[in-house]
């Protein structure tokens, strides 16, 4: 788990090489204390959670087999692992953070153009020339009485351009005094406000959903909101994390309960995924939120090269990652003492 554990680089034939912010703990207690260590992956690459039938897996299961002495990265300390391992004390705070797609800042000189389809507007345009067309037909079969003097006329572009200034609210120039076009233009400009009033309302609605990532700055605005799914890795600590705090009644969080009313859907399956990688994959290709360790995501989208990650987290922290060690270790008091 970045940036806890990573592979580094190696020569081909060689053993894997370790780093991260765990191993460099792992190095000055072997430093100071004096002592070598192998290190060797689970081998179901899970950190550990207990099974139907009682058992551990993943870490915690290596430790509680006795095939390892120590188990060492993002792992928190949860009352159930301590029941099973010993934990030294925390070495770092733990917060749960979510993991968000920034959205995409783009500019479009059409933008004006988009609560309406290119269907709508050809229609809208014909319906321009058409009317046009009407009221240049009605005034010529029945001219209106200019005035003395009068300079315009009642041409064909002149009728088009009258209707297509009603249509944009500017009046025009030409008066068309005859009962027959004005009967046209009240019909046609009770169309252009229910036209105007509707392209007004969608594109209301286009500007606020291109600002929605705004919209989300805290945890209690993610359980808020239903258009962003979100889920974290099945059976993991923040799994039980958010089940413990949104099901328990005498700890009970409105918050946390409708994260857990998101997260729980389809027992589970619908929102979360088996690894961590998988979510943050599902978050920058999809419309996603993925709810994990706030250390983790930091380092993620810092070192996202397309910057397309924000993430955002609790202040408060909830508990802490520490080294585990099989139950009744005598190495526990000497690691939490360094």
């Amino acid at each position: 788990e970045e940036p806890f554990v990573m592979v580094s680089e190696n020569v081909l034939g060689k053993p894997k090489k370790y780093q991260g912010f765990s191993i460099d703990v792992l190095d000055a207690l072997s430093n100071y204390l004096g002592f070598n260590y192998e290190i060797y992956v689970a081998p179901d690459h899970k950190y550990g959670s207990p099974q139907e039938d009682g058992t551990w897996n993943g870490l915690v299961g290596e430790l509680v087999f006795k095939r390892a002495d120590i188990g060492i990265s993002a792992l928190t300390i949860t009352p159930d692992r301590e029941n099973v391992v010993d934990f030294t004390t925390r070495y770092m705070d733990y917060s749960v953070g979510v993991l968000l797609r920034r959205a995409e800042k783009t500019v479009d000189m059409f933008a004006c153009l988009a609560p309406f389809d290119l269907s709508l507007w050809a229609c809208i345009a014909g319906t321009v020339l058409l009317v046009g067309l009407l009221v240049y037909l009605l005034n010529w079969l029945n001219p209106p009485r200019l005035q003395m003097g009068s300079m315009t006329s009642t041409t064909l572009y002149n009728s088009m351009w009258f209707v297509y200034g009603s249509f944009v609210q500017q009046g025009g120039e030409v008066p068309y005094t005859t009962l027959a076009t004005r009967m046209m233009m009240g019909a046609w400009w009770l169309f252009a406000l229910i036209v105007i009033s509707s392209y007004t309302a969608n594109l209301a609605a286009f500007l606020t959903i291109t600002r929605i990532e705004s919209s989300i700055q805290s945890l209690q605005d993610l359980s808020k909101q239903t258009d962003i799914p979100y889920g974290t890795v099945l059976d993991s600590a923040v799994y039980e994390h958010v089940r413990m705090k949104g099901m328990n009644p005498f700890e009970r969080d409105s918050m946390y309960s409708q994260m857990w009313r998101m997260i729980n859907r389809s027992n589970g399956s619908e929102n979360n995924v088996l690894e961590s990688q998988a979510g943050i994959q599902k978050v920058k290709y999809g419309n996603y939120a993925f709810v994990w360790d706030a250390a983790v995501l930091e380092y993620v989208a810092i070192n996202d090269p397309d910057c397309s990650f924000y993430t955002i987290g609790n202040t408060v922290a909830d508990r802490g990652y520490g080294i585990a060690l099989q139950h009744g270790s005598p190495y526990r008091d000497v690691f939490s003492q360094r």
